[in-house]
């Protein structure tokens, strides 16, 4: 009888700190053994001259989720999960979105039906929080925690779903209370509002003037404004898709002096300009998504900035709405810019791009594209060392790559359910060839292996913020307020 289930063999592993060649032994799922000569297994995958790393975890992506408004991402739980382990990941955390009226409770369990027996990777949520009520915060965000579900996202702009600052304070203070993590979408609404009104009264509907109504100022001001607030309470905060060199310094120096504040951003805004925007006829609308695109100095900063650590994961934001009558032409051809869909695809193609880019292109070592790709995400959001990393005892989340391989990214080898990619033509260098999710093959030697239903729900624990000394608010220590405590 074998002794191990698994066995990869000559490749070269790389985790987010080391780079050693062994040999990986997988049983019953887990990593049980790293070094050479390590006996026999039932099946044995060749990895010479390859590259074996931690699976990807997609941390940012709208899976069969409505938005306020009712439109449906075209990606559901299948379709969705296959194109992402298709891009070298072996687990996602998509949204599970509260909206008016709803409970957490009745939001949470809408997504377990709709992830039932339909994902091909592990998956988990993270909750956006659009209606904190009294019940919501006292009871439904702690039994959501109590779930596994650790992140809550919350917005600072669109009328259907953004909080106001008092409200972002109580969400902030119950997750702190709790461990979780609060993610923030920030933008400061009444600029976008005050901008999309005049260009709109002026006759200036067309996509291109969808990154006009998104100035630099307001993401830098709605950023300031959501590290104040977390400061205040010291409570950990990620800021999602940041977009300009503006909010990627103010994460920076939130940063440098010690907050527990973390950055995002995502490869369209390191692949892809505003100019985008202005493609003829409607075309444009395809690369419409919030925040906007900006320009090439500010790709030149924010690649600095992922340089520097500032951002600790480069994420999709896959938001898929098809380039027709479902999606982002839902409201006819002549739609303005405020009627369009926001979002774009893009979930299987993070990773080739960061890693061509990046690695293949001398911007970042192969150790920092495994914590930007997985072992952050794995820390942040409470997966740690289950998942993010090889290490004995970890999941067998492997993903194998062939850092030689070229490839023209396509709607065709996306295997999304769209009809377009934003990345349609870029060539890259360096591709996930197989995938194993705890020990299974997903995706192997390029092609889908597995069954829908096979992924698991990933309880989350609570993150680990170590090393972040935080903030202590004087009005709310209570031996400088008399005894009283303010929760």
């Amino acid at each position: 009888m074998a002794q191990f289930d698994t066995i990869i063999t000559g490749g070269t592993i790389a985790t987010a700190s080391d780079t050693f060649d062994a040999d990986v032994a997988i049983r019953d799922g887990k990593i049980v053994a790293l070094g050479h000569d390590l006996g026999a297994a039932e099946r044995v995958i060749d990895a010479k001259g390859k590259l074996v790393l931690p699976g990807g975890i997609e941390a940012h992506c709208h899976i069969a989720q409505e938005s306020a408004t009712g439109g449906m991402t075209s990606d559901d739980y299948r379709s969705g999960s296959i194109s992402a382990a298709f891009g070298g990941n072996s687990s996602f955390v998509p949204f599970a979105a509260q909206h008016r009226g709803m409970s957490v409770t009745e939001t949470l369990d809408l997504y377990d039906s709709r992830a039932e027996g339909a994902s091909v990777i592990d998956y988990g949520y993270h909750l956006i929080v659009a209606d904190p009520t009294e019940k919501a915060l006292q009871d439904e965000l702690p039994a959501a925690f109590a779930r596994g579900v650790t992140s809550f996202k919350v917005f600072m702009t669109y009328d259907l779903m953004k909080i106001d600052d008092s409200q972002f304070l109580d969400i902030l203070s119950v997750a702190r209370s709790h461990g979780a993590l609060t993610m923030v979408h920030a933008e400061n609404s009444g600029i976008i509002k005050w901008i999309s009104d005049r260009l709109i009264a002026g006759g200036h509907t067309a996509p291109r003037y969808h990154a006009i109504s998104h100035p630099a100022a307001a993401e830098a001001e709605a950023i300031n404004r959501a590290i104040t607030l977390a400061r205040f309470v010291d409570a950990p905060l990620l800021i999602v898709h940041v977009s300009t060199p503006e909010g990627a310094g103010l994460v920076a120096g939130a940063r440098l002096e010690g907050a527990k504040i973390f950055g995002e951003t995502c490869p369209q805004y390191l692949f892809l300009t505003k100019e985008d925007l202005d493609r003829p006829g409607m075309d444009g609308a395809k690369f419409m998504c919030s925040p906007p695109l900006r320009d090439t100095a500010t790709q030149d900063a924010l690649w600095r900035h992922v340089q520097a650590g500032t951002f600790s994961v480069v994420s999709s934001d896959h938001a898929p709405y098809r380039f027709d009558e479902t999606g982002k032409l839902a409201n006819g051809p002549e739609a303005t810019f405020k009627q369009i869909a926001n979002g774009m695809p893009g979930i299987a193609a993070r990773l080739p791009l960061l890693f061509s880019e990046g690695v293949n292109g001398g911007r970042i070592t192969l150790n920092q594209f495994v914590a930007l790709s997985a072992t952050n995400a794995a820390r942040i959001y409470g997966m740690h060392p289950r998942k993010g990393t090889i290490a004995i005892g970890s999941d067998a989340d492997i993903a194998i790559w062939d850092p030689s391989e070229t490839r023209r990214i396509s709607v065709e080898n996306q295997h999304d359910n769209m009809d377009y990619s934003p990345f349609e033509g870029r060539e890259v260098t360096g591709w996930p060839v197989t995938v194993l999710s705890r020990g299974e093959a997903v995706i192997e030697n390029g092609a889908l292996v597995a069954e829908p239903g096979r992924g698991r729900f990933i309880h989350r624990e609570r993150p680990d913020f170590t090393g972040y000394p935080g903030t202590q608010t004087p009005e709310l220590d209570p031996a400088w307020n008399f005894g009283a405590e303010i929760n």
